[in-house]
């Protein structure tokens, strides 16, 4: 017990902190703005990260501490088990204070300028054929099949399609509820809940999957590289692991100015393009400008290393913070219970069967092995983003295809948010 340590707190002392922050709450003291709701999210947020992390099926086949935060912090919520005040608090730390959009520039920046240019470059020429043909036969499969249930087939490719193939919660459902937000006129609250469930059934169907192409791999040996994407085993599509230049507290704040500074640059673009008629969220923007800045080498490595590691600080220490946030205040518990049906699971397996399929097949077609090509192209695409990429790795026992998985969870949930941003103000 001496050794556990939570949110890199001692336990003894993370147990302190608890008490104080309940005592808190109990007599409506805890302070408001960004103090008392920072504290809130990252403390509950490291619990219940942490409980989902160790309950046996949750952490097998549900995503594990993600999915507990989001849905604990919902629960919290729709049963009025935390005051309103605190509720309240953290909803306006998430929305009006820019909590969120804090957290995804970091993501969304330091995610793309940490990766290897050469494999970005070059696994991109092959690989995002993949990633298309992943998306397209998932969400072509689902619109396909809603139509039998009665559901519109844009319904099915917006709120079960999208957000299983969009990377996972925090760069995936959250700001492509945003985008949806500023399409339709519907608050991002009432649009998340039904992307939630989605994402989280997708997620455990993909576990599933991983399982089962790894028996089929076994099964049918010409169709699998036993962890090896490429069939011409091309070393240049390695990832070639690379220390960050860290010279001092500096490059924190070199980080936070280059990821918030995308993010302007990304609100600017959205501007003056919404000026010409094309109404394209800023994430998307954003999401270009970093990518090309990346490819092209406009900026010095040592400013790249400073945004990579401010996002590995973010990610680390503030992600179970906004999940939490997430459940709290975007997340409605009544909606998603009404969600769930048989009709729905199926759409659900239908998506991961389109994503699974048209990755194999386009897999091929470009010179990979199509099992290979499946899980990383296709289920990394449709589950929970890194938690995800690594139980599905596991569960089909390739975990040395973590790489390409990366590429999928960052670009190719970056690849949807564009997507969505373009054809939702088309289609609804």
């Amino acid at each position: 017990m001496k050794n556990i340590k939570i949110v890199g707190l001692d336990l003894k002392w993370f147990l302190i902190i608890v008490l104080i922050v309940v005592a808190c709450c109990a007599l409506n003291v805890l302070p408001t703005g960004m103090v008392g709701a920072f504290l809130f999210l990252m403390i509950f947020g490291a619990l219940l990260n942490v409980i989902g992390n160790i309950t046996p099926f949750v952490k097998t086949f549900l995503g594990g501490g993600a999915i507990v935060c989001i849905f604990g912090g919902a629960a919290l919520t729709y049963w009025n088990i935390i005051p309103a005040e605190v509720t309240e608090n953290c909803t306006a730390f998430m929305k009006s204070a820019g909590f969120l959009d804090f957290y995804i520039s970091a993501l969304i920046t330091g995610s793309i300028l940490g990766m290897n240019r050469k494999l970005l470059i070059k696994a991109a020429i092959r690989y995002l054929p993949c990633i298309i043909g992943a998306v397209a036969a998932a969400l072509g499969l689902v619109a396909l099949v809603g139509n039998f249930f009665g559901m519109n087939a844009g319904e099915s490719v917006a709120y079960i399609g999208i957000p299983i193939m969009g990377g996972g919660m925090g760069a995936g459902a959250v700001p492509i509820a945003n985008v949806f937000e500023g399409a339709l006129g519907i608050p991002s609250e009432t649009i998340l809940s039904r992307l939630v469930p989605a994402v989280a059934l997708g997620n455990a169907f993909a576990i599933v999957f991983g399982g089962l192409l790894n028996r089929l791999g076994k099964a049918f040996p010409k169709l699998s590289g036993n962890g090896q994407l490429v069939i011409s085993k091309d070393a240049s599509l390695k990832e070639e692991k690379k220390e960050l230049n860290v010279s001092g507290i500096e490059n924190y704040a070199v980080g936070v100015i280059i990821s918030t500074a995308f993010f302007s640059f990304g609100s600017l673009i959205s501007s003056l393009v919404k000026m010409l008629g094309a109404d394209i969220h800023p994430y998307a923007w954003m999401i270009i400008s970093v990518a090309v800045v990346k490819c092209l080498g406009l900026i010095p490595e040592r400013y790249e290393d400073d945004a990579a590691l401010w996002y590995n600080f973010v990610s680390k220490n503030w992600t179970a913070a906004l999940m939490l946030g997430i459940g709290i205040a975007y997340t409605d518990m009544g909606q998603i219970i009404e969600a769930f049906s048989p009709m729905y699971l199926v759409l659900v397996l239908v998506v991961i069967i389109g994503a699974v399929t048209g990755s194999a097949l386009i897999g091929r077609l470009v010179g990979f092995y199509p099992i290979e090509a499946a899980i990383t192209a296709g289920l990394c695409m449709a589950n929970m983003g890194g938690t995800g990429d690594v139980a599905v790795l596991m569960a089909a026992n390739r975990m040395e295809l973590m790489p390409f998985a990366q590429i999928s969870s960052r670009l190719g949930g970056a690849f949807i948010i564009l997507m969505a941003s373009i054809i939702i103000p088309l289609f609804f």
